[in-house]
């Protein structure tokens, strides 16, 4: 995988072209042996091209929109693209009529220059953290392809995309570990922003109060470059923290709960080397994780709020959601607004709550995801996929719930089966976090 700050420099130099690029991405897609057929629901092919072409002229001119102009990017299929239906990774929405207009991310990633190589496949609807679709396949991850493990969901065909070079990033969604899930079953990076810093107009919704839009990349610098374009800021590379003398809380329930031993190994390791480097490990008590279950158990703000957008779909076409997902979407029916406004104003009292707990804290870390990818084949049982749904979700809801940012790094040892370090930074602290971040991966690579 090539950073993006890497291609950029060889497509400034001229040691390739946008073109050159393009086409790698394309070959990858359609090797008969990759997992291109199922990471993606739509290749841009000709479109990529022709933007290619344009790129290449621009810049020969000095006139090239920026210094990404040219770079292949994957989208999930969850962003409106002018022209295109918005499918979301179902064949529900098959006949839905063409979206008027880009969603405001896509329009700034395109404004920046990068292009759209295709729509990256997902879960439909974006409702599980396994990325298994029974609509258009399910993309293996890059680890043991021959046991064909789940990638991680929903942003599942971005993930397989970026770390097996068939876009030097890709745009996924998060709304309770879509970015980070799939990042830690992929080996590499994925952000989740404090989501009102980036608009979700034009990104078909799971559950808004909780939906968040961010990059899937080789690098945390890659994520930082993405994060600020569609966030409308001037791209920078992050400030790197002092690892000696931060405050990393671990809490010491919950999240280290169910960890199989090659998490806890990757996890315990990922400690030391931090320590090493003069970081302050300290174990953590959050009360307010422990009223999630209850606060949860019907469903939470995910079926709720899905219900209330998808009653009319799944009255006139409820079967042809894949059962799964229709069963999530449909406990959101016995929720009543009385439940709903409980739900929203114990939010905001546990959000209060959770701040003044981290506030000693530089950020909280644990591992993203506790157990490595399981083989897709073994998820096939109804209460197991529940079950595994619900573990591989866990972790990486929280910065969800509690409005939080937060990064999945890559903290396995190269050759072993990917485990990501999730580090939960503060709400809008998402410059400091990337900062820390990069000392992070910086200190895994040298340890």
């Amino acid at each position: 995988m090539r950073r993006i700050d890497e291609l950029a420099q060889a497509l400034a130099e001229g040691t390739t072209t946008s073109r050159d690029l393009i086409e790698e991405s394309l070959a990858r897609i359609a090797d008969p042996d990759g997992e291109g057929a199922r990471a993606f629901i739509k290749v841009h092919a000709q479109q990529a091209r022709g933007m290619a072409d344009a790129a290449d002229s621009l810049r020969k001119i000095n006139r090239a929109p920026g210094p990404y102009a040219g770079i292949p990017i994957a989208l999930k299929d969850l962003f409106d693209i002018a022209g295109e239906p918005t499918s979301a990774g179902s064949a529900v929405l098959a006949d839905a009529p063409a979206a008027a207009a880009h969603a405001p991310v896509v329009a700034r990633m395109l404004a920046a220059g990068f292009i759209p190589i295709g729509r990256a496949n997902m879960t439909e609807f974006a409702f599980s953290g396994l990325g298994i679709n029974p609509h258009y396949g399910t993309p293996a991850s890059p680890w043991d392809r021959k046991s064909q493990r789940i990638p991680g969901g929903s942003s599942s065909g971005t993930a397989v995309a970026v770390a097996d070079g068939m876009a030097a990033a890709g745009l996924g969604t998060d709304t309770g570990g879509s970015c980070r899930i799939p990042a830690a079953f992929c080996g590499i990076v994925g952000y989740k922003p404090t989501a009102r810093r980036i608009p979700i107009a034009g990104v078909l919704p799971l559950a808004p109060s909780l939906d968040s839009v961010g990059p899937l990349a080789p690098s945390v610098a890659c994520c930082a470059t993405i994060d600020a374009i569609v966030a409308g800021e001037a791209p920078r590379a992050p400030v790197a923290a002092r690892l000696n003398g931060l405050r990393l809380a671990v809490p010491d329930s919950l999240v280290l709960e169910g960890m199989d031993d090659v998490v806890a190994a990757a996890f315990e390791q990922a400690l030391s080397v931090l320590s090493a480097a003069g970081a302050r490990i300290e174990k953590a008590r959050f009360a307010p994780f422990d009223e999630l279950p209850e606060l949860n158990a019907k469903g939470g703000f995910a079926a709720s709020e899905a219900y209330a957008w998808h009653r009319s779909l799944l009255a006139s076409k409820g079967s042809l959601y894949d059962p799964r997902i229709r069963l999530r979407i449909a406990r959101g029916e016995s929720i009543s607004a009385a439940d709903y406004l409980d739900l929203v104003a114990a939010r905001t009292r546990l959000i209060a709550a959770f701040d003044r707990a981290t506030a000693p804290y530089d950020c909280v870390v644990m591992p993203t995801v506790p157990v490595v990818a399981p083989p897709i084949a073994t998820l096939d049982d109804e209460r197991r996929y529940n079950s595994v749904n619900m573990l591989i979700l866990r972790n990486t809801a929280l910065g969800n719930f509690f409005d939080r940012c937060a990064i999945s790094v890559p903290c396995h040892r190269r050759g072993e089966a990917p485990v990501g370090l999730m580090l939960m930074g503060e709400t809008m602290g998402d410059a400091r976090l990337f900062g820390i971040a990069a000392s992070v991966a910086a200190a895994f690579d040298r340890g």
